[in-house]
């Protein structure tokens, strides 16, 4: 049973798992991977709107639906920089290929490896690091967005079980999971902590009812949709780390380390879209003359180029941070701000630079526009990170003057 707090055997600080040699063949395996047999069916995967069954196969035989789950649970164990260093190179195609096994390597799959019992880990990890269950995190509801405390899904006491009632939104492939990461409140916020519990869903309980593929702006491929729990019964098992007052920690523990992840995967797409224009700026014409050698257009390629440069090297830096515990708040927020919005400016300077066929469907900046701007609003919106960021420096200058600005890091 735990007492709240992570596992200490995969908690930051941990000794890797996957050496640098040996991670560098697996990072030189995804990069092919992903330009050589991805990048070429990215208009397939927007036609269809889903990822074709040999890609989804093949990422299941190359281990990609467990990279970062521990090796004693059957998954590579990847650290969060080598994570990132992978997302970065998730992120150069469609968003939806790292989707497809995102949330059981991250917000999903990380509830359990840092808080699951071991009866629950024997039951599940193996499984999520195979790739045979897809794990959903559902935290959103219509009233309970980046503030997870406001949620109103309720699990009630029954028996020797509990009953859950409520209903989430938005939740990345719902329908294709098999287990729901479900969080509910199970009293009001007390001195006791914020009262919201996780429970461990199948998906085929009784009263779990999928709602339809969400329509949405971009990400073509990447399934969301509505959940809704009534009346769920399900067994006091199920109850993640056996204790109501895990899962306000597990979800705040499980975002920060989303938020570094969708930092590098932000840097991934500005890299494509940087290289999108570059390609084209050294090929097309305007009156005779190729538009790279206009300087209105070389300033705009700078601008990219700086800015993915920068959000390289602040995600690796977040990420080890992260790792080594001596910034677990601050740096995701600030990673995640910074590359998410630097993607959306550096998109749409790609289409700029592409003008007119910069608009049309099936050019790859067109698609990679609509695709990033979600990067700003999940996993906390960047009025969200902003707060974080800023409040956490506020409060630890209050309790230590003097260790903020240029006189400290975060």
């Amino acid at each position: 049973m735990s007492d709240g707090r992570p596992d200490s055997s995969h908690s930051p600080g941990s000794a890797p798992e996957v050496d640098p040699e040996e991670f560098a063949g697996i990072l030189a395996l995804v990069r092919s991977f992903v330009r050589d047999h991805v990048v070429p069916r990215e208009d397939e995967i927007a036609d269809t709107d889903a990822i074709p069954a040999d890609i989804r196969d093949r990422a299941k035989e190359m281990g990609l639906f467990g990279y970062t789950i521990p090796q004693e649970w059957g998954g590579i164990g990847l650290t969060l920089p080598q994570d990132v260093e992978l997302a970065m190179e998730f992120g150069y195609t469609a968003l939806s290929f790292r989707s497809m096994f995102g949330t059981n390597n991250g917000i999903a799959g990380k509830v359990l490896v840092n808080y699951g019992t071991a009866e629950q880990k024997a039951t599940w990890l193996e499984r999520l690091a195979t790739g045979e269950v897809v794990a959903s995190f559902c935290l959103t509801e219509p009233g309970a967005g980046s503030d997870p405390g406001g949620l109103t899904t309720k699990a009630v006491r029954d028996g020797d079980g509990w009953v859950i009632t409520g209903a989430k939104r938005f939740i990345t492939n719902a329908p294709d999971a098999d287990l729901f990461i479900t969080f509910a409140r199970t009293r009001p916020r007390d001195d006791r902590g914020a009262g919201i519990a996780v429970f461990l869903v199948p998906a085929d309980t009784p009263g779990v009812t999928v709602g339809p593929k969400d329509r949405k702006m971009g990400q073509a491929g990447a399934a969301t949709s509505e959940v809704f729990f009534d009346g769920v019964r399900v067994p006091e098992s199920a109850l993640v780390g056996g204790s109501e007052d895990v899962g306000y920690k597990a979800a705040m523990t499980s975002l920060a380390r989303g938020r570094i992840h969708i930092a590098a995967l932000a840097v991934g797409t500005a890299q494509r879209a940087l290289d999108e224009s570059v390609a084209y700026a050294a090929t097309a014409t305007q009156g005779g003359t190729v538009i790279g050698d206009f300087q209105l257009v070389q300033a705009m390629l700078a601008d990219q180029q700086t800015g993915v440069m920068a959000g390289r090297a602040l995600v690796r830096q977040a990420a080890e941070a992260y790792e080594s515990g001596t910034d677990t708040r601050i740096a995701p927020s600030a990673a995640k701000l910074f590359c998410t919005e630097m993607v959306g400016d550096v998109a749409d300077k790609a289409v700029q630079i592409h003008g007119g066929t910069g608009y049309m469907r099936g050019v790859p900046v067109e698609r990679i526009y609509r695709d990033v701007r979600l990067l700003r609003l999940y996993e906390g919106t960047s009025e969200i990170q902003r707060l974080i960021v800023g409040g956490g420096l506020v409060r630890a200058e209050k309790k230590n003057p003097g260790s903020t600005g240029t006189k400290g890091q975060r």
